[in-house]
């Protein structure tokens, strides 16, 4: 079984990361979003892969080919973005049969393989506070999907698609597909994938969910962070292995290889990238990018990109009685 990856969102929300990389190559907890996937499709035993790339694309086909060279990756260009059943539409000389796709900013908590094994079509779900602000399943009495809506203004269901669908009748996917497009049926100024799925529903494909545990879409930088943090916890990297200079960790942290950190304080819930300087820094619930340079500075809840350098205030003071400061 293939899966198809679309990667080729410009990722607005997170600027100004998304300025100089692709949203999918941001790191969390010591590798990209997009590895956290791709990594968890491989353990399923995903070996072929189509990543539908766009804004930056080059990027992701070198890090692919770098990071994953014993897989088979095909790539897709998307010029532009007129949403994610668009850009399946075009990976679809791709889908012969069954086929997994994965939205390539969401890290999904659950156990594939069932899913994969499984002689249904299953998209996965999560009950959310709002489901508004995502494509939404209406479920029969019998277990099986009824109707499917993206970005309901009035939901009639709070089952949220997380973002990973398996889909059994591939050629029936394409002939949705193509329908959608070749009638410009868009929702929300763009072809929407759930809207693929629901034409599939109306010409007699059963489909059902599938609950999954937990579920990040990673858009935003909030959730970045909150990603980053239960990452963290969850993969326990060893962090007395860390050792440096007058410096103080508190887990869980991830150090990258080849960092020079003296008089600090690091954690907990912070990621640092490869090849990092930082001096007399104080950090909690932060990711900072490989090559960034940090000095005489105090973050919490931030983000640092890569090869970025922030200075902050280095005071000598000389204080007498009854005074006070506030540098707040």
């Amino acid at each position: 079984m293939k899966a198809i990856i679309p990667v080729a969102g410009i990722g607005t929300r997170l600027r100004p990361h998304t300025h100089t990389q692709p949203k999918a190559l941001i790191p969390i907890a010591g590798k990209p979003i997009l590895a956290h996937i791709v990594d968890s499709l491989i353990h399923a035993g995903i070996k072929e892969f189509v990543f539908v790339i766009g804004y930056m694309g080059d990027k992701i086909e070198n890090y692919i080919s770098k990071h994953y060279p014993d897989i088979k990756a095909d790539y897709v260009i998307q010029t532009t973005g007129r949403g994610t059943g668009y850009a399946i539409y075009l990976a679809k000389e791709f889908i012969k049969d069954e086929i997994l796709i994965v939205l390539g900013d969401t890290i999904v908590d659950a156990d594939l393989m069932p899913v994969l094994k499984s002689d249904e079509t299953l998209l996965g779900v999560k009950k959310v506070d709002d489901p508004r602000l995502f494509g939404v399943a209406e479920i029969n009495d019998d277990g099986s999907i009824k109707k499917l809506v993206e970005k309901p203004m009035i939901p009639k269901s709070n089952l949220a698609l997380v973002g990973i669908y398996k889909v059994k009748e591939g050629a029936k996917l394409v002939e949705a597909l193509n329908y959608q497009v070749d009638n410009k049926k868009m929702s929300h100024n763009e072809y929407q994938l759930t809207d693929a799925l629901m034409h599939m529903i109306e010409l007699g494909v059963k489909m059902k969910t599938f609950n999954v545990d937990n579920w990040f879409d990673c858009g935003k930088k909030e959730i970045l962070l909150e990603t980053n943090s239960i990452l963290l916890k969850r993969l326990n990297y060893d962090h007395t292995a860390y050792r440096y200079e007058s410096t103080i960790i508190i887990p869980p942290v991830f150090i990258g290889e080849n960092c020079k950190i003296t008089n600090s304080i690091i954690g907990p819930n912070v990621s640092i990238g490869d090849n990092t300087i930082m001096n007399y820094a104080i950090l909690k619930d932060s990711i900072i990018g490989p090559y960034a340079q940090i000095e005489y500075a105090i973050l919490d809840h931030s983000i640092i990109g890569n090869d970025a350098m922030y200075k902050g205030l280095k005071q000598s003071l000389n204080i007498g009685d009854s005074t006070e400061i506030n540098f707040g």
